[in-house]
């Protein structure tokens, strides 16, 4: 006759194993609680940095409880038995027996200011993962009404966070994070972004003199080579001074080796001849999508940062801010698009440049061949 088993046993095979940061908390408790005198040395500490509710709200509860004498306390445990009551409506699960369990693993009372330090280094560690995962989250949300400035403001949330720690926790040698990350992109380009970046290599081609004005579009904003290419293309003729129209364009291209690697001329003069909107316009929507690729990039770099326990507090700090010097650049770009300035005017097309170029819905097609 099989023997009746507990429903829980294998749940509780399945638990992961407890974290060294649990083992401080523990101790640093039991030593709070064996001589409750040690608060005044262990520095700051919020019962919020705990990583257990429970280790939280008996902490609140010891810091709460006026301390007992010392000769007292020895022989009497009218104080733990406080200090359990005053913790119990916030952790129902704590008893007698784990608080002398508690007193009973700790290694040595004297050392729990190192104790909290561990503990607060932990919640650092785990607080920047939280910003870094929202970061990133944020940056791929295309339900926000202005991704761009929400991103933006996530990210001055996450470097005012990485300023705090850096006062917190003293530097040492070999403050590089010992993760290896390599460059993540937000996903691959989707039709809409290619397509975005088509416009603005056509409209840029019908209104040249709106370049000047666009220094803060960069070819690696684009996601396709290719386009990226074409744009350096166009500023080249308009920085040399050079009239622009698809032919130059094809021109500029074939000197750069455009069309040695199997690009139809044709459909090269297809994909910048039939002009939408403005280029500032476009080129926002390029630079916005760069901009929340990068981020995106910053908030899973960081994330691999902040989950690898063998970095400390301030490895992950000059970690992190290199990693979001890599967006200010590109911020700072972004400003310039938003920023109001007087349109420089059109200049007037010729029939031959402005006639007969073929229809949107056939120039996308024809420009995804090049792809």
């Amino acid at each position: 006759m099989p023997q009746p088993t507990d429903p829980y046993e294998d749940d509780l095979d399945d638990l992961p194993p407890a974290q060294p940061v649990h083992y401080a908390e523990q101790s640093l408790l039991g030593a709070l609680l064996l001589e409750p005198h040690r608060l005044a040395d262990i520095g700051t500490l919020d019962a919020g940095q705990f990583s257990n509710h429970a280790h939280g709200a008996l902490f609140q509860a010891i810091r709460t409880m006026p301390p007992p004498a010392p000769e007292a306390h020895r022989s009497d445990p009218a104080w733990l038995n406080t200090v359990l009551d005053a913790a119990r409506p916030h952790a129902p699960g704590l008893t007698a027996s784990y608080l002398h369990t508690l007193i009973q693993v700790c290694p040595w009372p004297r050392h729990a200011p190192t104790y909290a330090r561990m503990i607060r280094a932990d919640h650092a560690r785990r607080t920047l993962l939280m910003h870094a995962e929202r970061l990133a989250q944020t940056a791929t949300d295309t339900t926000l009404p202005n991704p761009a400035a929400t991103t933006l403001d996530l990210a001055d949330a996450l470097g005012q966070f990485l300023d705090t720690l850096a006062g917190q926790f003293a530097p040492h040698p070999g403050s590089l994070p010992r993760t290896s990350v390599a460059g993540t992109l937000a996903g691959p380009s989707g039709e809409e972004a290619l397509d975005e970046e088509r416009l603005l290599l056509a409209t840029a081609t019908a209104y040249p003199a709106e370049l000047k004005a666009m220094r803060w579009v960069q070819p690696d904003d684009f996601t396709l080579p290719l386009h990226a290419a074409v744009w350096q293309c166009l500023t080249a003729l308009v920085r040399n001074g050079e009239p622009v129209d698809p032919v130059t364009v094809l021109w500029e291209a074939q000197h750069r080796g455009l069309l040695t690697g199997g690009v139809d001329p044709g459909d090269l003069i297809a994909l910048i001849s039939a002009p939408v909107g403005s280029p500032e316009y476009w080129g926002a929507r390029v630079l916005q999508r760069a901009l929340l690729a990068r981020a995106f990039d910053v908030g899973t770099r960081i994330t691999a940062y902040a989950q690898d326990p063998a970095n400390s507090p301030h490895q992950l700090v000059t970690g992190s801010r290199r990693a979001l010097a890599d967006l200010t650049a590109l911020r700072t770009r972004w400003q310039r698009s938003t920023t109001p300035s007087s349109p420089a005017p059109r200049q007037p097309r010729s029939p031959a440049a402005s006639r007969a170029g073929p229809a949107p819905r056939a120039t996308t097609v024809g420009a995804r061949a090049l792809r």
